[in-house]
């Protein structure tokens, strides 16, 4: 029978089947050219395989402000998102001022034992660490938060071979609890850790550009600082990290590096090995690099 209006019964068939293989086609040509693009975007290799970035509660809510933001947590996811596509392996240790320092409470009239108040602080980079966890997994990150003291509901217990399988599969890993026990900081945390799974290097993001000669809140003569020595930072009492986590990293010949992650790109251009922030190694290390 004829089709009045195509001229034919098949002229329907074949025009629907041309329109498909047309919208096929295009829809092939924007895929393509959305990955050609994504490649173009692609940031370059990084010089490390693995890295240990410590990030302190102060980086999870505005400046001045308490509690979590979640607008600077995705801040940070974003970065990091960025920084993993590199190639590089990322584990982070978070700190919880944000929420609670467990110094608040050792004024003695608290009614809260000193040992007591570290383990709330502890909590709360569990906390922390939930809502970095889900900013990255809805940037398409694969992730595992791992926990300093059990908490099998939220979250998988740190065990040192895990941690290191998680990171081989490229997953981001977010360490939490600190050390798991009271009266050890976050940065000694970080050490350790960063010990524990033969990181490269330990990277610590803060909210000013480095090291400097004093602090450039309040002294606006400070001096950053591009280049030190384990030496120089404990000579001039500098505030890198904790004593004890300088200690750590200057035993065992573990570089140090300090920039800041408010600027957009930071965590991603550290992980590259751009020359940024402040670069702390051992005297060796320092010599040859000058």
């Amino acid at each position: 029978m004829q089709n009045e209006k195509w001229g034919s019964d098949e002229a329907p068939r074949a025009f629907f089947i041309h329109f498909a293989f047309e919208i096929e086609h295009f829809a092939y040509c924007i895929f393509k050219s959305s990955e050609y693009l994504v490649w173009l975007d692609m940031p370059s290799k990084s010089p490390y395989q693995r890295i240990i970035l410590k990030l302190s509660g102060e980086s999870f809510a505005a400046k001045g402000e308490r509690g979590i933001g979640m607008q600077e947590v995705v801040h940070i996811a974003s970065q990091t998102f960025r920084a993993a596509q590199t190639g590089v392996q990322i584990a982070i240790v978070i700190g919880g001022g944000n929420i609670l320092r467990g110094a608040q409470f050792t004024a003695g009239n608290s009614g809260i034992q000193e040992a007591t108040a570290h383990y709330m602080g502890m909590l709360a980079t569990v906390i922390n660490g939930l809502a970095l966890q889900d900013a990255l997994e809805l940037l398409g990150c694969e992730t595992r938060l791992l926990t300093a003291i059990r908490m099998d509901g939220v979250a998988e217990p740190y065990i040192r071979r895990r941690a290191k399988r998680h990171l081989e599969k490229n997953r981001i890993v977010i360490l939490a609890g600190g050390t798991g026990a009271p009266f050890v900081t976050t940065d000694t945390a970080a050490a350790q850790k960063a010990m524990e799974l033969d990181a490269d290097i330990l990277m610590k993001a803060t909210r000013v550009d480095g090291v400097y000669s004093a602090d450039p809140e309040k002294d606006s003569t400070a001096t950053l600082f591009r280049d030190l020595t384990f030496q120089e930072v404990r000579d001039r009492n500098l505030r890198v990290m904790d004593p004890t986590a300088i200690a750590h990293c200057m035993e065992h010949d573990l570089p140090i590096l300090v920039f800041n992650y408010r600027t957009d790109g930071n965590i991603e251009r550290a992980v590259r090995g751009e020359e940024i922030g402040t670069r702390v190694t051992s005297c060796v290390e320092a010599k040859k690099g000058s």
